[in-house]
Formats: C-alpha cells, sequence, structure tokens
C-alpha cells in the first residue's frame, strides 16, 4: 500500500484554475439567477397583480409546481451522471437548453386574453415547462462544481465566483425588472404585461450569450473511479447513507424556508406597508434622485433588492478569506447568527424608518449572502467523501438531489406565505386591513427567524472540518494515482 500523503501535500499548483475559466463559470450562475431571482422577489407578485390570480391559488400553483418539479432533480442528475460526451458530462446541457429556456421565459412571463380558468392553465403550463427546462440545464451546471477542480481550496473559491455571478444576476433584476415592466417604463410599455413580456425576450438573449460563455471557457477534470459501475439503487443508497450530506439536506431547507418567506412577499411588503415615500436626498447626487421628491414604492423596492445583491457579492466576495481563517462550518454559524438578528428586527420597524429598513437589510445581506456559497462548497465535499468512503462517485446525484431540497424549501415558503396573506383577508390592489399588514410584518422578520435558528442547530452536526477534507483529499489523490485515473479530461 502506498503512504498515505500529509495534508500539507495537497494543493499543487497543477490544481489551481485560471481566473478566466473560474470567471467564465460564474457567468452560468448569472444567467440561472435571472430566472431564479425573478421567482424568489417577483413571481408572487407578478401572479397576484400582473397575471391576476388570487393569492391562494397562486400559491398552490407554485407550490405544486416547484414541488413536482423537484422531483425530476434527482433523475435529472442521475442523468447527467451516465452522460457521456467529448464535452464531458455535465457541460453539454448548457449548449443544449439555453434556448428552450430563454423561449419558455418569455411564455411563462406573458399574460394570455383569457377567462380566469384559462390564464390558470397557462401559468401551470408554462411555469413548470420553464422549471423543468431550468433543471435540465441548472442541475448539470451546478453539478461541474465537483468535477471542474479536485481541490477543495479552489472550489471554496469557485462557489464564491459562481455565486458572485448568482448575485450579479441579482443585482440585473433587482434594478432592472420592475423599472422594465411598469407602464410608461424604461422600454415604453402601455401595459404591464407587455411590459414584464419584453423585458423577458432582454434576459433571454443574455441568459443564452452567459450559458455560452461558461460553456466554451471550462472544462470537467475529475472522473469517477475506473472500476465504478453505474447502479440507479446504488447510488441512490450511497447518498442516502451518506451521513454529512443528509446533515447539509436538512440544513438546506430550513436555510431557503428562512429566505423563501421573505423573498416572497418583499414586493408586497413595500407595496402594502411602506408604501410611497417623500425623501429628501443631498443635492450632490444625481439630479434624478436629488432634493424632495415621492418615491413610488417600485423604485424603494428596487433600491431595496439591489443594495440586498450588492452587499450579498460583497459578503461572498470576502467569505473565502474568513472561511479559511475560522473553517467553512464556523464561518457559516458566525454569519447567520449575525443575519438572523438583522431579520428579526424588522418586526419593530416602522414604514417611515427607510434608513434603518436599508441599514439593517443590509447587513443582514452582507452575512446571509455568502452561505449559500459556503453551503455548495461543502455539498461538493460531501462528493469527495462519497468516494473516499466507498469508492463511488455521484456528483450530479448528489447535487441533483440538494437542489431538490431548495425546491422545497422554496416550494413551502411560497406557499406558505401567500396561504397566510390571503387567510388574513390580503386583496391584490386594495388598501389592506391591519391584520393582513402585520402578517406581512411577520413574514419579514418573526416567521423566517425561526428557521434560520433550526438550520444553525442542524449545521452543528456537520462533521466534514477542514482538517478531515484536506486528509479526504490527499487519500483520493493517492488512490487515483494508483487506479491511473486521468483527472483532466
Amino acid at each position: 500500500m502506498p503512504a498515505t500523503p500529509t495534508p500539507s501535500s495537497h494543493d499543487p499548483a497543477s490544481e489551481r484554475l485560471g481566473m478566466r475559466e473560474k470567471f467564465s463559470y460564474g457567468f452560468g450562475d448569472l444567467a440561472s439567477c435571472l430566472y431564479w431571482q425573478t421567482f424568489m422577489q417577483y413571481l408572487t407578485i407578478f401572479y397576484t397583480d400582473i397575471f391576476g390570480i388570487a393569492p391562494l391559488a397562486a400559491g398552490a400553483m407554485i407550490g405544486l409546481s416547484r414541488s413536482m418539479d423537484a422531483f425530476f432533480d434527482p433523475v435529472m442528475g442521475m442523468v447527467a451522471d451516465r452522460t457521456n460526451t467529448r464535452w464531458g458530462k455535465f457541460r453539454p446541457y448548457l449548449l443544449w437548453f439555453c434556448v428552450p429556456m430563454a423561449v419558455m421565459g418569455v411564455l411563462t412571463f406573458t399574460v394570455p386574453d383569457l377567462a380566469t380558468p384559462g390564464k390558470l392553465i397557462w401559468a401551470y403550463v408554462t411555469y413548470n415547462a420553464l422549471m423543468l427546462i431550468y433543471t435540465a440545464i441548472n442541475i448539470p451546471y451546478t453539478a461541474m462544481l465537483g468535477v471542474i477542480s479536485p481541490n477543495p481550496n479552489e472550489r471554496t473559491a469557485l462557489s464564491s465566483i459562481k455565486f458572485v455571478g448568482a448575485f450579479s444576476g441579482g443585482i440585473i433584476i433587482s434594478a432592472t425588472l420592475l423599472p422594465m415592466a411598469k407602464v410608461g417604463g424604461w422600454l415604453g410599455a402601455t401595459t404591464a404585461s407587455r411590459g414584464w413580456q419584453m423585458s423577458f425576450v432582454i434576459f433571454g438573449i443574455v441568459a443564452v450569450a452567459s450559458f455560452l460563455i461558461t460553456f466554451f471557457n471550462t472544462r470537467e477534470r475529475v472522473r469517477p473511479p475506473r472500476a465504478q459501475r453505474t447502479s440507479v439503487l446504488r447510488d441512490l443508497g450511497d447518498l442516502l447513507t451518506n451521513g454529512p450530506w443528509l446533515v447539509l439536506l436538512a440544513t438546506t431547507i430550513t436555510f431557503i424556508l428562512y429566505v423563501a418567506l421573505r423573498s416572497s412577499i418583499t414586493a408586497h411588503y413595500f407595496k402594502y406597508y411602506v408604501g410611497s415615500q417623500t425623501l429628501t436626498l443631498p443635492s450632490f447626487l444625481p439630479a434624478s434622485v436629488a432634493g424632495t421628491q415621492v418615491w413610488p414604492w417600485e423604485s424603494l423596492v428596487s433600491v431595496f433588492n439591489t443594495t440586498n445583491q450588492l452587499v450579498s457579492l460583497l459578503g461572498v466576495m470576502l467569505v473565502p478569506f474568513f472561511a479559511r481563517r475560522v473553517g467553512r462550518k464556523t464561518a457559516f454559524i458566525i454569519l447567520f447568527v449575525i443575519a438572523i438578528a438583522s431579520t428579526a428586527s424588522f418586526y419593530v420597524l416602522k414604514p417611515d424608518q427607510l434608513l434603518l429598513i436599508y441599514g439593517i437589510n443590509m447587513l443582514g445581506s452582507i452575512t446571509g449572502g455568502p452561505l449559500s456559497a459556503l453551503l455548495w462548497a461543502m455539498y461538493a465535499d460531501t462528493a469527495d467523501y462519497a468516494e473516499w468512503k466507498r469508492g463511488r462517485r455521484a456528483t450530479g446525484l448528489i447535487f441533483s438531489a440538494s437542489i431538490f431540497s431548495q425546491k422545497q424549501g422554496w416550494a413551502i415558503g411560497a406557499w406558505v406565505a401567500l396561504a397566510l396573506m390571503q387567510s388574513v383577508g390580503f386583496i391584490a390592489n386594495t388598501v389592506q386591513t391591519p391584520e393582513s399588514l402585520h402578517a406581512l410584518v411577520k413574514l419579514m422578520s418573526i416567521f423566517p427567524s425561526v428557521f434560520g435558528i433550526l438550520s444553525i442547530v442542524l449545521v452543528l452536526f456537520y462533521p466534514l472540518n477542514e482538517v478531515k477534507m484536506s486528509q479526504i483529499a490527499a487519500d483520493l489523490k493517492v488512490r487515483r494515482a494508483a487506479d491511473g485515473v486521468d483527472t483532466v479530461v
């Protein structure tokens, strides 16, 4: 048996990725988040206030659709694991599905001239089709994180750049979607429905270009063990006995519920609770915003979401340095505690306290934004752990099943938020009752904080620290060399 190298012998310069490849990988999440950030921030208000569906019907549709689509995630992961092309296992899906996703995005945000039953059918068909195509491209894209490099530190850096792309896509949506889509907005739409449709023509073009940048400028380097034989039951068995992955699965579901409850009603919170505000801004600012003027809720929520994405992006850029000092698990806990405290404080904020609303949100975003990047880097570690423990690797299945948990969290979060709103008498485009407004405040503060605390409790049981992962990486390097596996495809 060859001697097991010490952890310090791992991490050779040959395993480091160039910045061009890292940033090109990030473009894939920019493209994905043009749609995902829309789902998180604006889908509920699109369906209730633009499309014209009752909150409970919209919540049931979104929840059911996401739950059904989530079951396709593990299937897509296993399909991708078994795909073999000259481009690798996962990259080709970016090429094959980028245009269909752009087309279906336009159809999803098209409001047909139909009666309510027909519109509901249109919403179910188009949204489900978009989510299935999104899964077919995003599962392989995310799984690439586990095969671009065998180096855990490089994957942490790559995960951070992935989320630089994600938050860049979020910034684009937060800063431009409502101003583009509204009547008389940047696109000169005569109706809000037309504005949404035209906006997604533009976003679709950007998404296709971004996916192609990722496809042409990245490579897959980590292959499964040479002796591994494909078996669906064996893959599922390995997954369900992967202890660290199961801990992350539960952590992810509760983390997404923390995010989803709040994101699903942020636009409603500003439209109905904060409302339009008369603000006086300094004269040194651009003339379009300086001085005293009335800011409509669309502008206020756009600024809120854009600053959220900007400071989250800053947090993602800084987290690799912080995680290297304290470890990924400890970094996750410290940052999440601060983010939860910031979220809970919204319970006492009043509509006219905009400086506090924006300032506290920025604190929560710079600490909460990097949490997803840390989770995905840890998921890549569980793929290494599975190979180390059982001699088998199913990267696509691990990531797809993880995205399954995310979608379930989003499905439950959106359904709970909209169901609660309807239960307290929410009616779109009318003055809300005190009970309805109080529900919006709790959905922005107390309810998500409870799920955040539960997520922290769960992650305490995650066993893969930096010392353990360094040893695993060193052991796998020796095994692959002995097996004659070339790590470069």
